[in-house]
């Protein structure tokens, strides 16, 4: 099916009762008319529900949500792209095009409904959140393939959006900022409060969407300037053309914007003693509670019924501004959020992560190096370190076992070939995730229970941080680093972020360490690529280099790695012989360096990892934006192609 086809569909969907659980368990039914549906709050409500079910990457089933939402391809996740790698060519159809112009036309159903009502209830909450889902649709298209066909109503056969050209970016950018802006305006009673937290847009997180959209924007202009010309194209032969709405934002504008959106959520803000960052709770009386020192990173993300040591659930969340929910009791469940893949991460990676002094592992004095099985894991972030088993280490979260966790029951009296974390090479990369692992109970690979959290506190904390330094032209002062950007490192217990700790080092900036946090903070939650387009940085980080993972070699002799034998297997962990020092399977002349100088270089002696060598890194600068199907252009030849597809 095709765009028009999509479009021009008939309404289906609405909801059999607004309750949680009916929001939760879905299940829509066709052949509804609007004009008979809309009558009663409720109805409204019941179809904004579904609006949420939609308005996710969930949607997108298996290796397609993968794809877009757990940054493979990218510098930070060992697992290859097509697209991240610059090899793929046009596609005749896509759902990444054809599934947000269905959800957009179930949106725009509900908002000309509600401006066509004319009951005595008040509908602005369904409304409100009817808009943030336009804005949120329309913006992960823009992200996707630059300017895109804006779809502000409901389309018949005549009209322009089937057989019109598309809206430029900033065009698109426009319509976003106005749908959100009347959406925190509906929305100005549905709080976290009101809603109980229950998965529901908010007026906060239709805020935080505007701080993101408002800062990708700002920086995307800025850092883009001289790519703009290319990637817009001319709109006529290629590209959707870069004509601006009269009193079109500035950089500066934009990045005001989203300073005092994310404001909000920073101390002193109207929104600051709502959120805060999950850390879970020390308790003496029970198991593995201690662990709660240096894992709440790891248990923020897979909370639910029976996760963690504590019994801490979603409703102990209070990070969380915008998610997708999930419940297992209701049949309601996550695409196998479990899977260990989304977060496997490369040596950059993992060396992006920081020393507990605050400093970069090439001039931490903590860093204990790279020769011992585990050294390089050793005082370093614990965001890293709850998130990267040590080889070895005992960790539950088999959640294709029925049992699942068992907190009273001496883990390391268990098997270790199911609970403990070793590796042989076999041609790989060595690396291994811990992120999104369940530790509840679970049947089978798909019957887990954990939220998504599409918008946590962090990125507000961030935004605010990187905002008011791009503003500052680099500078940002201790007490707004101590506020936003050094809470977000007190989870890791990395030390503060201050002009003094960095002052002796001349390739360190604060801006360049705000950007680490986002990599660090963020890493396989969908965001990465974006974060490079929009600071100019995607060429530069993706093309023409080699991803590596474990170093066999370091500084000329074999590492730790080489000579363990595994008690999963009773091997070496190495087979040494694959892996010749002047081997092409490992880096062995020149040291990688990266985009930002603050980095800690890949020197010789890390694998390289399979179907990620330089050769396979083809990235360009026609790569910021994927091309329009194919398919879609034939249905209508006024929708130009990407510049260079």
């Amino acid at each position: 099916m095709k765009l028009n086809l999509y479009i021009l569909s008939a309404f289906s969907g609405v909801l059999m009762s607004g309750c949680i659980d009916d929001f939760l368990n879905l299940s829509p039914q066709d052949q509804v008319t609007t004009a008979v549906y809309y009558q009663t709050l409720d109805e409204f409500q019941n179809s904004a529900n579904e609006l949420h079910a939609k308005g996710n990457i969930y949607a997108f089933k298996g290796n397609s949500g993968y794809n877009v939402g757990f940054d493979y391809g990218t510098d930070l996740i060992s697992i290859a792209s097509e697209e991240l790698n610059g090899t793929n060519s046009t596609v005749t159809s896509s759902e990444y095009w054809e599934n947000p112009y269905k959800w957009l036309r179930k949106v725009n159903q509900l908002i000309e409904a509600g401006e066509n009502y004319s009951g005595s209830d008040d509908i602005s909450a369904p409304l409100g959140q009817a808009y943030f889902f336009r804005a949120w649709h329309h913006f992960w298209l823009l992200k996707r393939f630059g300017g895109i066909p804006l779809m502000t109503y409901v389309p018949d056969v005549n009209s322009p959006i089937i057989n019109g050209p598309r809206n430029s970016r900033y065009e698109v950018i426009a319509s976003v900022i106005s749908d959100l802006d009347k959406a925190i305006d509906l929305l100005k009673n549905t709080t976290k409060t009101s809603t109980q937290n229950d998965g529901h847009v908010t007026v906060e997180a239709a805020t935080a969407l505007k701080a993101r959209v408002c800062l990708y924007e700002g920086t995307f202009e800025k850092y883009n300037a001289d790519n703009l010309a290319f990637l817009d194209g001319d709109g006529v032969n290629d590209g959707a053309g870069a004509n601006k709405p009269s009193e079109y934002p500035s950089i500066d504008d934009f990045l005001r914007m989203a300073k005092e959106c994310s404001a909000k959520f920073v101390e002193g803000g109207e929104y600051s003693s709502e959120y805060e960052m999950f850390k879970g709770v020390e308790s003496a009386d029970k198991p593995y509670s201690q662990m709660y020192d240096n894992m709440s990173y790891y248990y923020l993300f897979t909370l639910e019924t029976g996760s963690n040591p504590n019994g801490l659930t979603k409703a102990d969340n209070n990070e969380v501004i915008f998610r997708t929910v999930y419940d297992v009791s209701l049949g309601n469940v996550d695409t196998n959020l479990s899977h260990t893949h989304p977060s496997k991460p490369t040596r950059k990676l993992r060396d992006m992560f920081l020393c507990s002094d605050g400093l970069p592992i090439q001039y931490s004095e903590n860093f204990n190096g790279f020769e011992g099985l585990n050294t390089e894991l050793e005082n370093r972030d614990y965001r890293m370190t709850s998130m990267i088993p040590k080889y070895g280490d005992w960790r539950w979260g088999k959640s294709y076992e029925q049992t699942g966790a068992q907190y009273d029951v001496d883990i390391t009296t268990l098997s270790p070939a199911v609970y403990q974390f070793w590796v042989t090479l076999d041609g790989g990369d060595g690396l291994e995730g811990y992120k999104w692992h369940s530790e509840a109970v679970a049947t089978t690979a798909y019957n887990t229970g954990q939220d998504y959290m599409h918008i946590r506190l962090p990125e507000m904390l961030l935004c605010y941080a990187e905002a008011t330094c791009e503003l500052g032209n680099g500078e940002i002062s201790d007490d707004d680093l101590r506020k936003s950007v050094n809470i977000v490192r007190e989870r890791g217990g990395v030390a503060p972020l201050t002009h003094a700790l960095i002052a002796p080092y001349s390739d360190l900036t604060l801006l360049g360490e705000i950007r680490r946090e986002y990599a660090t903070e963020f890493y396989g939650e969908g965001r990465r690529f974006a974060d490079l387009t929009r600071w100019g940085q995607a060429v530069s980080a993706l093309k023409g280099k080699n991803d590596c993972g474990l170093y066999i070699y370091y500084n000329g002799q074999q590492t730790e790695m080489c000579s363990t034998i595994s008690n999963k297997t009773g091997e070496l962990m190495v087979n040494i012989e694959q892996y010749p020092q002047n081997d092409s399977k490992i880096i062995n002349q020149q040291e990688i360096k990266y985009e930002y100088s603050g980095y800690a270089s890949t020197k010789p002696g890390a694998i390289v990892i399979s179907g990620r060598d330089a050769n396979s890194r083809q990235f360009d600068l026609r790569n910021y934006f994927q091309p329009i199907p194919t398919d879609q252009i034939k249905l209508n030849p006024n929708l130009k192609q990407n510049p260079g597809w």
